[in-house]
Formats: C-alpha cells, structure tokens, sequence
C-alpha cells in the first residue's frame, strides 16, 4: 500500500465516515419521536445493528462483502439521484460504479483488497462474477445516456457519472472509491440534510456528528489495535468492514426518509 492508498483511507475514515453522524437528525425529520427513552432505543438500535453486521463479517466473510457490495449499490444509486427521482435504470447505473465498474476497471488492485477483506478463493471467485456484470451496466449505461433524452433532470448525475468512471479508469481503486464517497456520496447527503434543518436543529446536530464521530473513530482504533496480522491489512479491515456494520443502520434509515420525501413530492405533482 503506497502513500495515495494510504491517504485515500485516511480521506474515507476522517471525511466519509462523519457524514453518518447526521443520523440522529434524519431519524428526528422522520418523525422519531423526542424523549430520553426513544433517544436510547435509537442509539442502543443502531449499535446493535452495526455491530451484528461485524460480528457477521467475521463469521462468514464472503456472503458478508457480497451483501455489503449490494447494500453499497442500492444505497449509493438512491442517493446519487435522491433529489431527482427513484427510475430503476439510474439507479442501477450508479449503483454499479463502485461494486461492478471499479472492481472490474482495476481488477489486479481490487482483488488484493478483496482477498483481505474474503480470503484469496473468495476474492478470485467475486472477481469473475463482478466482471460478468460489466457488460450488463454497459449496457444499462448506454439506456441510461438515452433515457435522459426523455427525461433531461437526469443529465447532470449522468455527467457525474461519466466522470466518475473516467477516474475509475486511470486512476487506483481506493483513490477513486474515496473521491467518490468523501466529494460525491458523503458531500450529497450533507448538503441536502443540512438544508433541510432549521437553525437550532443545526447546532444541535453538529454537536451529535462530532459525538458520533468520534466514537466510531475510538472504536475503529481500538479494533485496529486488537487485531492480527500486518498493519496494512487491518487497516483495510477496519475501514471496510468498518463501512459495512455503519452502512446497514445508515442505509436503513436515510433510503426510507429518502422515499417519504419522494413520496411526498409526488403527492403534490
């Protein structure tokens, strides 16, 4: 691992990871109610839920990546169209980039993290079948260039899109994965929270994102103290995995306030 993976880990844990720790706002515009009580059950939930997703992992590895790559299509493809729509073939479209596009345009970097993260059988096996499906999104691709001539609001996270797998293409897995989550992904889905809030609700929210942050930063430190084997893997496995057991309650919770909002909005057309 070289300097730039090092720093495009370092970008994904101090940059990408913070933005979960909106979640409490998203949980109170939902309609989670206030209270002591409902506050614990959030958070006792919601640690529950992270950490069975790690304990999984540990368990059975490669159905544990294989659920996390799909969980990680489904919720990046909802998000990166969240203000426009829920079309399945944008979705899918970007949906794919990180768990088909990347893995299949760099497959001799992705595999070595894979065979980390699943064990070096497992990795070769989710290599072939992830680069079957390149085909398949290049061709949801091109519909998609030709779906926005029907419905143009899609054209500028198609050109999103275009660029990211331009970056893809020449640059290492880890550092277009972290442009990706830390400048598109985790940016998005700030800036539309944060919009949302009224200004007390501001204040209090970015008291609650410093404190999760932290909390997930002393955890996956102390996780990475306590595991086996060479720094470099157990970086990539608190990182990884660490995404995982976040991304599950994370997922959960802002795909379903994202399809209230866009339940609403359609109420109204």
């Amino acid at each position: 691992m070289n300097y730039w993976d090092m720093l495009a880990i370092a970008a994904i844990l101090l940059i990408g990871v913070p933005h979960g720790g909106l979640d409490g706002a998203v949980a109170r515009r939902i309609g989670w109610p206030s209270g002591l009580m409902p506050w614990l059950c959030f958070h006792l939930a919601y640690i529950a839920l992270a950490t069975l997703v790690g304990v999984v992992w540990w368990l059975f590895p490669l159905p544990s990546l294989v659920i996390f790559l799909l969980i990680s299509a489904l919720h990046f493809g909802a998000s990166d169209i969240a203000d426009i729509g829920s079309d399945w073939l944008p979705w899918i479209t970007h949906g794919g980039l990180v768990c088909v596009v990347i893995p299949s345009l760099q497959a001799t970097s992705v595999e070595p993290i894979f065979a980390i993260l699943a064990g070096v059988a497992n990795a070769n096996l989710l290599m072939t079948i992830l680069s079957t499906l390149f085909i398949p999104w290049v061709l949801c691709f091109i519909g998609y260039c030709g779906f926005t001539y029907f419905k143009p609001q899609y054209r500028k996270p198609l050109i999103s899109l275009m660029i990211l797998v331009g970056l893809a293409s020449i640059l290492p897995p880890l550092i277009s994965f972290a442009l990706y989550f830390c400048l598109w992904h985790s940016r998005g889905h700030m800036l539309r929270l944060w919009r949302s809030l009224a200004p007390l609700e501001r204040s209090r929210s970015l008291r609650e994102a410093a404190s999760y942050t932290l909390l997930a930063w002393i955890s996956l430190g102390i996780i990475f103290y306590l595991l086996e084997g060479t720094a470099t893997a157990s970086l990539v496995q608190i990182t990884f995995i660490g995404l995982a057991a976040l991304t599950l309650p994370h997922m959960l919770l802002v795909d379903f306030a994202d399809s209230k909002k866009i339940k609403k909005k359609r109420s109204y057309d």
